[in-house]
């Protein structure tokens, strides 16, 4: 099979090339035929493929293949026809992965290179996430606006909990629907020290404890008159709110769910009514009936606070209990220090004018403009009394977390990982001191 030209090569920045090394050669247009029939033969026998074909995959020098064989070894972990994918994978790359071991290495270097795919991809992608868990398969369709060399396993199954029927399910990160609340008052069995992710609604002000939010991860709830999902995605430190109440007559109201899935280190959350996927860090419809008609859910604002901060500011506040009716503990550290050492999926290049996770408040404007403000040197500045202020945003201090708002107007805005903002947001503007 390697005898076949190569018919491009893909460009590469100087940063890029620092990081991960010169990319790999692949080709354009379709895979030659030899190759087609031989991927067509492995994955008919999926999940146990002949590891003489997954050899002969190696064997094309077309780097297009590592994205499949990737795929393949993250739910694959032993067996003759994993070493040999890892081998086909690294003689494609170039890389010198050992297994499963150093499965997010090597995928970070395919997202940084980013190498295309093969006309059809998804559809062999579908058959290794459809045979861990088929209720993925409608996920991955062409008919959608998914780059799918993003997606990859969370290690967790999906939430397809109906409407209502929340807080437990198998294999899942449990979202919850119309939580139990208390007021402050009786919200004494939180620290005050301890963080909250506070929303306020006309005039309603609701604290979310961010240990009950790092196991749920979703919350759909309403206040102030709203109805709205809370999705918070542990790995990118994001917790962001979305209206679930403007989409009009012709539409169910959506409950969004926790899929399982990830896209860049982001959660990929779905619509459990109409199965309609979105990009949970913009609030997107990416797939299903809803991106057919272009929805996109409207953003409100989240403040990140300590409790005593919080309630201080608001003291009509309520707070979820601390058994909101899942029927189990939350320990206020559930994470362990999971992320100490960097991000555990992979992210791809990586924008180094902050550390990948340090926290910034996130605005987007109507124009699209993207602007960030590092959460601890904003604070620092504003409590000595300077102005904060870039691309006409203006960030305030309010109930010792940061609010951000254009002229009069509050503008809707979230904290995050750095990260995960400048990869969905590359060309953000951001302020320093």
């Amino acid at each position: 099979m390697s005898s076949v030209p190569v018919s491009s090569v893909p460009g590469s920045s100087a940063a890029v090339e620092s990081r991960f090394g010169t990319a790999p050669e692949y080709r354009n247009g379709p895979l030659s035929a030899p190759v087609q029939e031989t991927l067509d033969r492995a994955w008919d026998a999926y999940p146990r493929p002949d590891p003489a074909d997954i050899a002969a995959l190696g064997e094309s020098g077309d780097a297009r293949l590592a994205w499949l064989l990737s795929d393949y070894l993250r739910f694959n972990v032993v067996g003759e026809a994993v070493d040999a994918a890892t081998a086909a994978f690294n003689e494609v790359t170039g890389l010198e992965m050992e297994g499963p071991v150093g499965w997010v290495d090597a995928v970070d270097h395919l997202m940084g290179w980013d190498i295309p795919v093969f006309s059809g991809y998804v559809d062999y992608k579908r058959v290794v996430f459809a045979a861990a868990d088929p209720r993925w398969e409608p996920f991955f369709t062409a008919y959608s606006d998914i780059d799918y060399r993003w997606w990859t396993w969370g290690g967790v199954l999906i939430d397809d909990s109906p409407p209502g029927r929340s807080g437990v399910c198998e294999g899942c990160i449990p979202g919850v629907d119309d939580p139990r609340v208390t007021e402050a008052d009786d919200g004494d069995w939180y620290p005050d020290e301890r963080p909250v992710l506070g929303v306020v609604i006309n005039g309603e002000a609701r604290a979310y404890p961010r240990n009950i939010m790092e196991i749920h991860e979703m919350m759909n709830d309403t206040l102030g008159g709203r109805s709205f999902a809370l999705p918070y995605c542990t790995l990118c430190g994001s917790a962001q709110l979305y209206f679930t109440d403007t989409l009009g007559d012709d539409f169910e109201m959506p409950v969004l769910r926790t899929s399982g899935l990830l896209s860049r280190s982001n959660k990929v959350m779905y619509d459990v009514v109409s199965e309609s996927v979105f990009d949970t860090f913009t609030g997107a419809a990416v797939a299903g009936s809803l991106w057919e008609t272009g929805i996109v859910l409207e953003q409100g604002t989240v403040i990140t606070a300590s409790w005593e901060d919080w309630k201080a500011e608001h003291p009509a506040t309520t707070i979820v209990e601390l058994d909101e009716g899942a029927g189990r503990d939350y320990p206020l550290e559930p994470l362990g220090g999971r992320d100490a050492a960097g991000p555990i999926f992979p992210i791809g290049e990586i924008d180094d004018r902050l550390g990948v996770h340090e926290s910034v408040l996130g605005v987007v404007l109507d124009d699209g403009t993207a602007v960030a403000f590092p959460v601890e040197a904003a604070r620092s500045a504003l409590e000595r009394g300077d102005q904060v202020e870039k691309g006409g945003v203006a960030v305030e201090l309010v109930g010792g977390g940061l609010r951000a708002h254009l002229g009069d107007e509050a503008a809707a805005s979230h904290e995050a990982f750095w990260f995960a903002w400048s990869q969905f947001h590359p060309d953000t503007l951001l302020w320093a001191e």
